[in-house]
Parts: C-alpha cells; structure tokens; sequence
C-alpha cells in the first residue's frame, strides 16, 4: 500500500466535508478530500434532499460560504436555464417552487457549484480529492490518530494516509467507530441528560429513519410502470403500531399530535410554505419557471414519511443486518412508487394509479433510479467535552427563560424545530418547538483524542438535540469550523482544546471566524427571541 500525507485529511465528502475543505484551504493547508460515493455534497447531491433550512435564510442565519453556495445555485439556473424573463428577475428564485424550501434544486447542479467552489485549489494541488473511497482502518497511537487506511471501492485497492488532523464527516461517524473513539449512538436516557423529550432509560439501538430518496416526473397518457419490487406484497400490507394507515396510502401522521393527516400526490397544489400536496412538497424542477413546450413535467424528489424506514437501524448491527436494512429501504421506495403507478387511489375521481411517473434516476445520477446514498438523519456522535441538552434550545424545556442558551465559545447559529422522525423501536415523531440557537467549541472537541474533529452531524448533540443540529446550513457550518480549527491550530502552532481553554486563543479563533470567514456567532436580538414552532 502506497502512503500518502497532508496536512489534513477529510473523510467523507458529504454538506460538512465540503464546507471543512473550503474553510482550512482558504487558511492555507493542504487538504485530502474522499468521499464514498462519486458525487461529492452529500445531503445536497448524493443523497438528493432540497435543503431544510431557517426561515430567515436569506438574509441571516448560515455562514459566508453557505450563502455563497445558495447565490450560485441560482446562478447557475440563470447562466444555464432558458427561464422566463420574470423567473430571471426573481431575486429569491426556487427553481424547483418547492413548500419545503427557498431553494428547491436538482442535484446536480448542487454538484456543479460545488465542484466550482473547489475547482481552484484542485488546480494546484492544494487539495485533492478521492471519490468512491471509504475508510476501512484507522492506526490510533494514545490520543491521536497516526494514519487512515482507505479503499476505493470499485478496484478494492487501499491507500494508507497520515495527516496531522484528521476529520471525521462521514454520513455515519465511521471514524469514530473504527478509531474507538468515544461515541453514542441512539437514544439517551432521562437518567443521563434530564431531557423532558428523551426516553426514561438510554437505547442505542433507538435511531431515526433512514429515507433512500428518489426523483420522478409526470407524463400523463404514458406508462413507465416499473417491475413489481421483491418485497411489495409485504410494504403493500404493512401498517405500524405507531402509524395511522399503511405506509402505502395518502394517509399520514401529523407529527406534533400524531393524528391521521390526508395529503395526497396532486390534489392540493398550494405553494405555501409547507403546505399543498405532496408533489408540490418538495419539488425540484418547475415547469412554469420556462417557456411553454420547454419541459414536459415538473421534477419532484420523493423524501416522504412513506419512505421512512424504520424497521431496523444501521447503526450498532454488524454489516449483514446493516445490508439487510438498506436493501429494506431500497425496496420500500420502489414500492411507493410502484404503489401510486399502479394502486394509488387517483385525485380527479375514480380509478387507480399514476402509470404515467417516471422514476428519473438521470437526475440523481443513477441506473437503479434512487438516490446514491440513503438520507442519514442521525450519525455516531462524538462524546464531547460539552454537549448541547435540549434544555438549552427546547422552548418548552426552557420554561419561562426567553432564547437558548448562549455560548460564550459560539462558532456559528442554527435555527430549525427539533425534528426527529419515526425511530426503529418504534417511537412516533418527536417535532417541538426550539428557540434559535448557538454552536458551542466544546461540542467539537472530543473527551480524549486530539488531533481528530467532528464535521458532520457527529458533534457533542444528543438524540433530540439532533433534531435541530442536523439540516443542511448546520452541517456545514460545523463542517466549516472542524477545517478552520484544524487549519488554525496548525498555522498558530495551538490545540483545538487549547483555543477552546484559552480565553484569548478563543477570542482570536472566534474573530476569525467572524471576520476572515464570514461566519455568524450570534443571532440578532429580533430573531434571538422569536422560537422556531413545530411543524
């Protein structure tokens, strides 16, 4: 095995690992990049999800890069899309009109303003980057990792590689797992954080759902029906304890009073924030951005509670079972689509199925049809010198204070509802209120090891802190601050824990930050005090 050596090194190119490279190139270092799948972006590309994000996104709440990330995915719409001149116009353009988001967009061009953002320090080598690579080992010496071996997957050939920091934002926390480092998985008990929301006694083997998402459009009068899945009979017939109808049908669960809730694929097109049917949720492409003629159908990304797969987690099983439930949710999505192509009760009047979706696997970037990677929700978590309590961001939680907590070593701002999806026990939606919040140091600053950071969503949060750590602006700017750390403690010559513990180490990190960055350390006093309700 060849060996190679930078100054850090960056596993998994997903939202994080991209924002960590821009951060520590910009400050100088050279950095090695690899990712699993061939598409670098993560929540953003590979796993094809519009991004979830604050509701004053556009004008605060995300980092300088971030912005910069959304400025030019509707730039690119513009320089590349033939839209209409007052779509053009639009300043806040969604491509995709999606309810969910601001900024609806297909997966590609995600990648295309991410592979931009990157492309100048891939030109001299500053930074390189391995696709279809994972990490198989990693050599620990005491508190440091000394070298990470990596596979690329379709050679099965290994690398090994040192690197003076090493940052862990894989989808999964596989760094943590394969280093020993200390880490939770699941769900925390009440007897250890206290939490009003967390379960009476800790399961680790409680995790979200993992969604394997896909796109699709609409050709009325055609039939891309696709072959009857291998385990439809089953999901055709399956209703959870929890869940007030089959998974297959229209019928779904409000996720703060858990009643039955009727939202079907076309029947409600109202394009108000969260609101309509389900085509217009999380829509990717609009039709009517264009010329008439110019497309034939809208584009939607399918990442619907019908997906969500629950019957096993992926975390804490050996690699059989984990395989056994990622093929589960493979085969759920293409049961719903099958179901709505060919059962699914029809919006203008009597009869049955849709024939006429197209599975559109061009679009995200695959044969099989379906998203590269599955929509993770919950990693490994890292345990930290600090971790985030829902008492300190829960409104209820926080009883009569006003705001979250405040950190005196903030290194960004969040803002999202604590959302948490059905888990694999069997725990029905978690979706409460939370006040917009900070991202303390001491969540990325693991107990023992030092040269290695977290830069996903595997930070010192707990399961129900997760539930608002863990969208797309979040993720990068904890991403974006692991690269900056790293890079900042090898130009000054500093420890992470170092600049954590040192007030004026802390005050010049955080200014940097601030003022070389562009990242945001607190919120406004308007938005400070205005909560973030449920769904």
């Amino acid at each position: 095995m060849q060996e190679h050596s930078y100054d850090i090194l960056i596993v998994g190119g997903g939202t994080g690992g991209v924002a960590a490279a821009l951060a520590a190139l910009r400050l100088g270092r050279r950095v090695l990049l690899t990712e699993e799948t061939d598409w670098i972006g993560g929540q953003l590309t590979s796993q094809a999800v519009p991004p979830d994000e604050g509701v004053w996104i556009e004008d605060v709440g995300c980092t300088a890069s971030y912005r910069a990330f959304r400025n030019g995915v509707r730039a690119y719409y513009r320089e590349h899309y033939p839209l209409r001149p007052e779509s053009r116009a639009e300043v806040h353009l969604n491509p995709g009109a999606g309810t969910v988001s601001r900024l609806c967009h297909e997966p590609r061009v995600a990648l295309a303003v991410l592979e931009g953002l990157l492309a100048p320090y891939r030109a001299n080598r500053q930074l390189d980057i391995w696709l279809d690579t994972r990490p198989v080992a990693v050599q620990v010496d005491g508190d440091r990792i000394t070298a990470v071996t990596v596979e690329h997957g379709p050679s099965g050939e290994q690398q090994v590689v040192t690197a003076q920091y090493v940052l862990d934002a894989t989808e999964l926390g596989e760094v943590l797992e394969l280093g020993g480092v200390e880490s939770i998985i699941g769900a925390e008990g009440q007897d250890q954080t206290g939490e009003p929301h967390a379960l009476s006694t800790a399961d680790p083997l409680n995790q979200q759902a993992i969604s394997w998402c896909f796109a699709m459009d609409h050709l009325d009068g055609e039939d891309h029906t696709i072959d009857r899945p291998a385990g439809y009979d089953f999901w055709r017939s399956y209703q959870a304890d929890f869940w007030p109808g089959k998974q297959l049908s229209w019928t779904l669960c409000h996720p703060i009073t858990h009643r039955a809730v009727f939202r079907d694929l076309f029947g409600n097109p109202d394009e108000t924030p969260h609101g309509g049917d389900l085509w217009h949720f999380r829509r990717i492409l609009a039709r009517r951005h264009y010329p008439e003629g110019r497309y034939r159908s809208d584009v939607t990304l399918v990442n619907w509670p019908q997906i969500d797969y629950w019957l096993g987690p992926v975390l804490g099983v050996d690699a059989a079972e984990r395989e056994r439930h990622l093929a589960g949710a493979r085969d759920l999505s293409l049961s719903l689509l099958y179901w709505m192509q060919t059962e699914a009760p029809r919006h203008d009047g009597p009869g049955h199925g849709y024939p006429g979706l197209r599975l559109r696997g061009d679009v995200t970037g695959t044969r099989h049809g379906l998203a590269k990677a599955i929509y993770v929700r919950e990693s490994r978590r890292i345990q930290a010198e600090f971790t985030v309590l829902e008492q300190m961001v829960g409104v209820e939680a926080r009883g009569p204070l006003q705001g979250a907590q405040t950190f005196a070593d903030s290194v960004g701002i969040g803002q999202y509802r604590i959302d948490l999806h059905p888990s694999t026990r069997g725990r029905n939606y978690v979706d409460i209120a939370s006040w917009p919040f900070q991202i303390p140091l001491g969540a990325l600053i693991p107990v023992r090891m030092e040269n290695l950071l977290p830069a996903a969503k595997n930070l010192g949060v707990t399961h129900i802190t997760n539930g608002c750590y863990r969208l797309h602006p979040v993720e990068w700017n904890i991403g974006e601050v692991a690269g900056a750390l790293a890079a900042h403690a090898l130009n000054t010559g500093s420890t992470p824990r170092q600049v954590r513990g040192t007030p004026s180490l802390l005050a010049d990190f955080q200014a940097l930050l601030a003022d070389t960055l562009g990242v945001e350390l607190q919120w406004p006093e308007a938005q400070r005090l205005t909560p973030s309700p449920g769904f």
